[in-house]
């Protein structure tokens, strides 16, 4: 096993000499990484095909391109972030100034998933270049083929001392978390996540936690049925439904039930076709263990569409199951896979305490055009982040931060959320002398 304890110690010298703090240093960093991912782009789609089947459309839009938005965003904005911020001091404080002066924490550990195993890997690394940290990248063991040109493309333009990546199964992960790091961000399973946070504890680490849940989606009497339909089905499927913001399940008025789920169907085929076992391009579950968890949950309810499954390719068709109830196994645990529950509702309050009774999502998406029925959910539903009439739309956005709450998940990323992140905001009074 490599010598994590000697890596950490040379990040923390490298990082006490300064070069990394400069606004330069930043941005050429920055800039390096962007013209690593664009001289790389082939090599990572055909990774991303490897490790999940995804297609290289699919594979730039939720991977590459978020990446190379979220460097530019930063290019663009980063020297206003550094500035020191001037703000009031107190009546009571005479002759007296107050600054906060924004610094880098030190030495970061960033450990990502292997969902969107490129995105979510180098998309933090951008804020704590941007917030002029060194860091540590661990990459997901489950898929190799990312991991290895992410190794590859950070190794051939970064010095260790700087950035360096760390692959190797979860015994790796446990070992570099035995190090003391001055931040922590990590994205995964709520599970997974208390064990990091326990970890940070025993050096009193700051740690980002980006983990997940069982984020609703719900489609109320007065909804556009046509666009929330296309809607939920491109962001229910995308992935094969293996993303942490993906809707769960769907709670759908009883008025509008066969009417929406006639119209699902139509997108879901809209999207992959009539056959889509014979899609080459829907991305595959991620290994056998995932798989077989999966189809489990194809016994529960009654199957409206899809239920196939392909054991060889590990693949398992987009799939809605009517006539679920609260108390089925599919509704115990995050599904994160191409299988939406469908749960009927008379009462918004009915499903508004169902869904507060249980942890706080990571999403919540309405689909509604009465302003008072937004208002009311937004208002009394506790969640990460959410849409109305749309989904998975603002985690791509740099300028709504990006995180969970409770059992979802702490603190935020994206846009100058991402800088922040991995910045200390330093309060300083200056006084004049007596």
């Amino acid at each position: 096993m490599e010598n994590y304890e000697n890596l950490a110690k040379r990040q923390r010298t490298f990082f006490k000499t300064g070069v990394t703090k400069p606004i330069q240093y930043r941005m050429d960093s920055l800039d390096t990484l962007k013209k690593a991912i664009l001289t790389n782009e082939k090599e990572i789609l055909a990774a991303l095909r490897k490790d999940l089947n995804k297609s290289e459309a699919e594979g730039y839009a939720s991977e590459i391109k978020l990446v190379l938005e979220e460097i530019n965003y930063s290019l663009e904005n980063l020297k206003a972030w550094m500035e020191p911020k001037n703000v009031e001091t107190p009546a009571y404080i005479t002759d007296a100034s107050s600054v906060i002066y924004p610094e880098p924490y030190g030495d970061a550990l960033i450990i990502a998933p292997w969902n969107y195993p490129f995105q979510l890997a180098v998309s933090p690394l951008v804020g704590a270049i941007a917030g002029g940290n060194c860091a540590v990248l661990k990459p997901s063991e489950f898929t190799p083929a990312t991991s290895s040109i992410i190794t590859k493309m950070i190794s051939d333009n970064f010095p260790e001392e700087y950035i360096a990546v760390v692959e190797g199964e979860v015994e790796t992960s446990t070992a570099l978390l035995k190090e003391k790091f001055d931040y922590i961000f990590f994205t995964g399973s709520t599970n997974v996540g208390k064990v990091v946070m326990e970890a940070a504890s025993k050096h009193l680490t700051p740690v980002t936690l980006e983990l997940g849940g069982k984020s609703p989606c719900i489609v109320h009497s007065d909804a556009d049925l046509d666009t929330a339909a296309k809607r939920i089905a491109r962001g229910k499927f995308l992935n094969a439904g293996q993303t942490c913001v993906a809707p769960d399940y769907l709670l759908i008025h009883r008025d509008v039930k066969d009417q929406f789920l006639s119209k699902l169907k139509e997108a879901i085929h809209g999207l992959y076709g009539e056959d889509i076992s014979k899609n080459p391009d829907f991305p595959k579950i991620i290994n056998e263990k995932q798989f077989n968890r999966l189809r489990a949950f194809l016994d529960n309810g009654n199957p409206y569409f899809g239920g196939k499954t392909d054991a060889s390719r590990q693949f398992i068709e987009p799939t809605i199951l009517d006539q679920i109830s609260w108390n089925d196994p599919v509704m115990q645990e995050e599904i994160f896979g191409p299988i939406l529950p469908v749960i009927v509702y008379d009462d918004l309050n009915e499903i508004i305490e169902e869904i507060t009774n249980r942890p706080k999502p990571l999403a919540f998406y309405v689909f509604s055009e009465s302003k008072d029925v937004q208002d009311e959910l937004l208002s009394r539903v506790s969640f990460g982040g959410g849409c109305i009439n749309e989904t998975l739309a603002h985690l791509t956005s740099p300028y709504l931060p990006f995180g969970g709450v409770g059992e979802s998940g702490m603190g935020s990323y994206h846009g100058k959320a991402s800088f922040d992140t991995f910045t200390h905001h330093k309060s300083v009074l200056k006084r004049k002398a007596e």
